[in-house]
């Protein structure tokens, strides 16, 4: 009995991954408001009444889809290492979050629509989860301050700065790519762009 539940828990796992995925390209496609339940489970290549079975509305599975896009670019975020050089720790997330957001543009557009809309689906989260998350590597850069090892910056607006310039390329890809043509399909644009951000954010606090 026991291994009919799990190998039912791991078919629904897998089912729930297939309706994300499909879910996070309707919705990126459509917007909320233009996308159904019957495109979805369409995408999915399932029924609607299986579909259902799993997010009874739609709502459900799109605010499923914004969290999992949530957690998945704080993972990076949360790694940064308190003991850690500031320089090399915020270096690596940098890169991290400009890779995530430009292999997946439709993540990060999906993310600014919600915004730009005030976020109606995903307040509780901001409000909680993210901004303990905010609360705690701002306190961290706080004390690489304090100690000497940073340049004194507002550490909020520190993170704010990284979090705008690295969506950029995926909120604004097709600005980027109509003004630099020829530079974005190389194979190393985003290694090039990540380099050029870093020496412009990494420069300015630096200790002095």
């Amino acid at each position: 009995m026991t291994g009919n539940s799990n190998k039912q828990t791991r078919i629904q796992g897998i089912n729930r991954s297939i309706i994300l995925d499909a879910a996070l390209e309707v919705f990126s496609a459509y917007g909320f408001r233009g996308s159904t339940i019957d495109q979805i489970a369409e995408k999915a290549g399932m029924s609607k009444p299986n579909l259902l079975y799993y997010f009874p509305r739609k709502d459900d599975i799109y605010v499923t889809v914004l969290e999992k896009t949530l957690e998945d670019w704080l993972a990076p975020f949360k790694d940064i290492d308190p003991a850690g050089d500031p320089v090399e720790e915020l270096r690596k997330y940098t890169i991290q979050k400009l890779k995530m957001s430009a292999q997946q543009p439709e993540r990060s557009q999906l993310f600014a629509n919600e915004i730009l809309h005030g976020a109606p689906s995903i307040q509780k989260f901001l409000k909680s989860n993210l901004k303990r998350l905010v609360d705690e590597k701002a306190g961290v850069i706080a004390d690489w301050i304090a100690a000497g090892k940073l340049a004194p910056v507002d550490p909020y607006h520190l993170i704010f700065m990284i979090w705008a310039t690295t969506q950029h390329y995926a909120d604004f890809d097709v600005q980027v790519r109509a003004i630099l043509p020829e530079e974005t399909a190389k194979a190393d644009f985003f290694d090039k762009a990540a380099d050029s951000i870093l020496t412009i954010l990494l420069n300015g606090i630096m200790p002095r």
